[in-house]
């Protein structure tokens, strides 16, 4: 991935954290058969020395863990928002007329070493990870004990549980650090206003940290 020294984020902390608010991701292979990409929602956990590990599942009849070999490198892309910036937003346009239209967005991309584990017990704990992070908002959190056990275990047989040791961050953040203060926050004001708060909400902190910096 291609990143201009200002749009570069190596927090570590910060990438962890657009995983776990983001966390359906984009899980690219490579086999014998050629690049692959499998879109599945993982959960992060944290371990004390590493950067953490991913958690997921695959339907047991997706070749993907027949095809990957155990240990192989992989790429997992987590999209945060993302939005057009249309170019009479910028003040200084409306000045210079020397804006074009771009698009900004947050992107973590994560490498690793992949294991598929098929066992029963594992691929339980793995969904029930899942379950209680993506719950965990609802008034009334589902549980898998909501379900008969007949069923959760027939249901556990049809995937098989996905482990990423996570060896490398690599975070982007486009959010117009190469424009003026006035346009960061013009823009990001307006993206507020259309449905796009999240990425103008990160536009207008952005626009807050360099004017902060008197850059």
């Amino acid at each position: 991935m291609y990143i201009p020294p200002q749009f570069e984020e190596s927090r570590i902390e910060v990438l962890q954290e657009v995983i776990m608010r983001n966390p359906f991701g984009s899980l690219v292979t490579h086999s014998a058969d050629g690049i692959d990409a499998n879109h599945l929602p993982f959960v992060l956990e944290l371990r004390s020395g590493t950067l953490g590990m991913l958690y997921a599942h695959v339907a047991r009849n997706n070749p993907l863990w027949h095809e990957i070999p155990q240990g192989s490198e992989v790429l997992v892309i987590f999209r945060a928002q993302d939005a057009y910036v249309s170019p009479q937003w910028y003040p200084s346009k409306h000045d210079f007329h020397q804006q074009v239209p771009t698009w900004n967005y947050r992107v973590v991309h994560a490498f690793g070493r992949v294991a598929f584990r098929d066992d029963a017990r594992y691929v339980r704990g793995v969904v029930a990870k899942l379950t209680q992070a993506n719950e965990a908002s609802q008034p009334t959190p589902w549980k898998m004990t909501d379900s008969s056990e007949e069923y959760i275990s027939a249901m556990l047989k049809q995937i098989v549980g996905v482990e990423i040791e996570v060896t490398r961050l690599v975070g982007k953040f486009k959010l117009g650090q190469d424009e003026e203060v006035r346009d960061i926050r013009g823009a990001g004001e307006a993206l507020i206003q259309r449905d796009g708060r999240c990425i103008g909400m990160a536009m207008l902190e952005c626009a807050n940290d360099k004017d902060a910096e008197g850059i």
